[in-house]
């Protein structure tokens, strides 16, 4: 079997540790064809960090790409750019990898040709503690692929079936390279902060071209959370933080949904977030819902502003201003060599 050669996509933001072993795990999959980029927004790593990155760039382990500003959906769409793969696959920068992980990917894009993205289970450390213990769920709910309520209703934490879903989640989740190119998709990066729902938003556009997005249980990985770094780069309890989740929430729906639609989705944001009620499980007490009540509007003004500002168009705020500064590498005949070997041959930005 010929394996296609497969880019993991690495985003990374004030991690240390975790960063560093996330990228032995990767390095450590028997795949015969892959490169990995890390598209780092970290100002200054640790000692122990910065000597791990530059060592597995000069050895061209991986390609190494110092950002100067801080946006996920940014990092995704520059390393996009400077990717060679013919399936983009993105995890965080906090994820322990299981063996045979990209196989898992790849084998579902050889298998049908009208997937266009594969969502990865994904066991979330936090959520699987907090959950009931043995909870399996063997087929999503139809309201899973209502875009209106999806968003209550996907759980690729405890389901064990593959089929058909609406959206991945973003610390596992691999695309066909023609979503990019023929396509022209890129991730919007006018999400903001913790980037709450670029993803959603980015598979929503996909489904429009008519490529499914697959859920497989088998391409699994451990998500950590980590509490801090990665997107914790303002505080959960701040009033920036607050306004740019419900901004986003909006913004996707203002950008994707039907008025039916987003109303229902507004509806239900309300609903959990505001008033607190299940699945949130929020404190019902008055002063703080007053108070969740007030990012509410908060946050729908901000993201209407956004779209009056930028006229309703997807926009490249970070990525395209570096376009100019270090184009895309190129795989060289010799390298494309290497790769049928198994090696994995990678250009370092520095």
């Amino acid at each position: 079997m010929t394996w296609p050669l497969i880019s993991v996509i690495i985003p990374t933001y004030g991690r240390e540790e975790v960063l560093r072993s996330t990228v032995e795990s990767v390095l450590e999959q028997d795949y015969p064809a892959f490169e990995v980029l890390v598209a780092d927004q970290t100002k200054d790593h640790h000692p122990e960090t910065q000597a791990l990155l530059e060592r597995l760039a000069a050895s061209q382990q991986i390609q190494l790409y110092r950002l100067n500003w801080a946006s996920l959906p940014g990092a995704r769409n520059y390393a996009v750019e400077r990717a060679n793969g013919e399936i983009l696959l993105f995890i965080d920068d906090d994820v322990e990898l299981p063996p045979g992980f990209l196989q898992a990917h790849a084998r579902n894009y050889q298998s049908r040709s009208d997937i266009g993205a594969v969502a990865g289970r994904v066991f979330d450390r936090m959520k699987l503690a907090d959950s009931r213990s043995g909870l399996t769920i063997e087929y999503l709910p139809p309201e899973a692929m209502d875009p209106g309520v999806a968003w209550y209703y996907i759980d690729l934490v405890h389901t064990i079936k593959p089929q058909q879903v609406l959206t991945a989640r973003g610390c596992n989740m691999s695309f066909r390279r023609e979503v990019f190119e023929k396509y022209q998709l890129r991730f919007d990066e006018r999400f903001r902060g913790s980037a709450v729902r670029e993803e959603s938003d980015f598979c929503l556009r996909i489904r429009k071209t008519g490529f499914k997005i697959w859920y497989d249980p088998e391409a699994y990985l451990v998500h950590l959370g980590e509490e801090t770094g990665g997107c914790h780069d303002i505080s959960t309890r701040s009033l920036q933080y607050q306004i740019t989740f419900y901004h986003n929430h909006f913004l996707m729906g203002l950008k994707n949904l039907t008025p039916w639609q987003a109303m229902r989705l507004y509806a239900r944001l309300f609903d959990c977030h505001v008033l607190g009620r299940p699945p949130c499980n929020k404190s019902g007490s008055p002063l703080k819902i007053v108070s969740r009540f007030g990012f509410y509007l908060l946050g729908f003004l901000s993201a209407l502003a956004t779209l009056i500002r930028t006229g309703g168009q997807d926009r490249r705020i970070f990525s395209l201003a570096d376009q100019s500064e270090a184009p895309p590498p190129t795989v060289s005949s010799a390298s494309q060599e290497l790769t049928k070997k198994g090696n994995r041959p990678v250009e370092t930005q520095l």
